[in-house]
């Protein structure tokens, strides 16, 4: 008779529904009515102490301090202040680059102002009547050189040759005042300035430094432009069902089961987190190819591209090839009739100006190098940090915001108590969470609006590969209108940092149209091919297509 209420006891102690920790009274629930309130909740119905937790879905369901409305609550909470982590790391990384580009976009303007200036400020007095009855045609070559810098779709070797064309018919008429020169005349003398050259050499050679030049600070200033975008519209994106269900229950549950001291354990934090990141964490390898290919051509404008010397010496390089053409007036002329027959002498009595402002012409420039280099520097320093952003997000995360305990603790919150947590950590990416623990992820179901970023971070990166090596690509807008998937492409080895080590050559660029979609590069040269413009827009095609199959 006397074993009955001794089995009966531990039977009652079996079915007894698990507490946090010893003791047989109810714990008090202040510690959750105070942080629960703090959230902006009403604490009616809050309860004083424990009470049973059958009726909670995403939480443990021993005793607790969460009513059913409790936990809602919380989720919602933890869904919103994770999506403001994630939106706060990624402003710090967009200041970075917004800063990088305004930084290179003062100096850069700076570099064309400078030299606009120091023209408009010389050349009346060496030039007279030369400048002052052409200055529009002046004033017109730096309106076209910044609307190209600024993305225009303006081809630069025809605006300069536009310039030269302009600039020799009306020096020729001004230097040869005693004869009448029809238009069609000056049509026939321009068909024969690349051979009689005119201005000498300069023009050629501006052409050639100077579109390389260009092509690599507006690819250059572009490419943070982007990169900035790209993170922006990433941390925008909402967090799944199941990734809210495994945030609240990272964060708060503890909180409901009276363990509101006890820190989330790191790798059970870190799972959590790269299920609930794994679509960001597939941008990581277009991510890096790009911050490769904006210090590869960093190191190509305070290089051999000289932006410094090439864009604040312009007004030295025009007055250089006007020089040539007063010098060898004689014999340009005589060239012109030649090729294009004699002109008729004029009423017009020939004019003095020309032999007042002969004579060889010396202008300084100001440099401003160290400037450049210190800019190239400190974007060098920058780029290099940000490479491992996406895949280091989810450490930072843990550590920083999160706050969770250290990796070897063995007294942290494990997801259901207080312990050790024992599963691995997952990889990084979509691929690498089948089979995490903690985050039920679809990995045949990427995110698209993530999936049209690395297509975006695939066509800036083609773009800084041509500009790499002198090749010029329209640019248009690339906000949204191109999307595809995919993020598996290597980065050619003429594309990425500082792999790129030969001598540019001084051919003259060639200059690839593209379509109007955005984004659409031309091939640069390497060890494997850039994307075609025909392939990303099938691929962008596709990745449509597919998005429309998901849904």
């Amino acid at each position: 008779m006397r074993v009955f209420p001794w089995g009966f006891w531990l039977l009652c102690v079996a079915s007894a529904p698990a507490r946090g920790d010893s003791g047989s009274k109810a714990r008090s629930c202040a510690e959750v009515r105070q942080l629960y309130g703090a959230k902006g909740f009403s604490l009616s119905g809050v309860p004083q102490a424990e009470i049973s937790g059958e009726h909670l879905r995403i939480c443990p369901q021993g005793y607790t301090c969460c009513t059913s409305e409790m936990e809602e609550n919380f989720a919602n909470k933890s869904r919103s202040e994770f999506e403001a982590m994630m939106k706060e790391a990624g402003r710090s990384v967009q200041a970075t680059l917004t800063a990088q580009h305004r930084s290179f976009d003062s100096y850069f303007q700076d570099l064309l102002n400078k030299s606009e200036k120091a023209l408009s400020d010389a050349f009346p007095s060496l030039y007279g009547e030369l400048y002052t009855q052409n200055a529009k045609v002046f004033k017109d070559l730096y309106s076209e050189l910044r609307r190209y810098y600024r993305s225009s779709n303006i081809n630069l070797e025809e605006a300069l040759n536009e310039f030269w064309t302009r600039l020799l018919e009306r020096l020729f008429k001004l230097l040869n005042p005693q004869y009448h020169i029809t238009d069609e005349y000056l049509d026939c003398m321009v068909k024969h300035a690349e051979q009689h050259k005119p201005f000498g050499e300069v023009p050629r050679d501006l052409k050639v430094k100077a579109t390389r030049a260009f092509i690599a600070a507006r690819s250059y200033a572009q490419g943070f432009l982007v990169g900035s975008d790209v993170v922006k519209k990433v941390s925008q994106v909402s967090l799944s069902h199941e990734c809210t269900r495994a945030i609240m229950k990272l964060m708060y549950c503890p909180h409901c089961r009276g363990m509101s001291s006890v820190k989330p354990c790191n790798n059970y934090c870190l799972n959590v987190v790269k299920g609930c990141l794994a679509n960001q964490a597939d941008l990581s390898t277009e991510w890096k190819y790009l911050m490769d290919s904006l210090i590869g051509v960093a190191d190509r404008i305070d290089g051999p591209y000289n932006v410094d010397t090439v864009i604040g010496t312009i007004h030295m390089r025009i007055a250089e090839a006007i020089s040539n053409l007063q010098e060898n007036k004689d014999s340009v002329t005589s060239k012109v009739f030649q090729g294009c027959g004699n002109l008729k002498i004029s009423t017009r009595g020939s004019s003095s100006e020309d032999k007042k402002r002969r004579g060889k012409v010396t202008l300084e420039a100001k440099s401003s190098a160290q400037a450049l280099e210190m800019l190239v520097l400190d974007a060098k320093g920058n780029l290099t940090a940000l490479k491992t952003y996406w895949i280091s997000l989810p450490s930072s995360l843990c550590s920083k915001k999160v706050m969770a305990s250290s990796a070897s603790d063995d007294k942290c919150w494990n997801g259901m108590t207080k312990g050790s947590y024992l599963p691995e950590v997952m990889g990084d990416g979509l691929a690498n969470q089948i089979n995490n623990p903690e985050v039920e992820v679809d990995i045949t179901k990427p995110d698209m609006t993530i999936r049209q970023q690395i297509m975006q971070l695939k066509i800036m990166t083609n773009r800084l590969g041509n500009a790499n090596i002198g090749n010029d690509v329209d640019f248009q807008d690339t906000s949204d209108d191109m999307s595809g998937s995919g993020s598996g492409d290597s980065c050619p080895d003429d594309v990425c940092g500082k792999r790129l080590s030969k001598s540019p050559s001084t051919r003259q660029p060639e200059t690839h149209a593209i379509p109007k979609q955005s984004g659409h590069g031309v091939h640069g040269a390497g060890s494997r091919s850039l994307p075609s413009a025909s392939l990303l827009l099938l691929l962008s095609v596709a990745a449509i297509a597919a998005q429309h199959l998901w849904r």
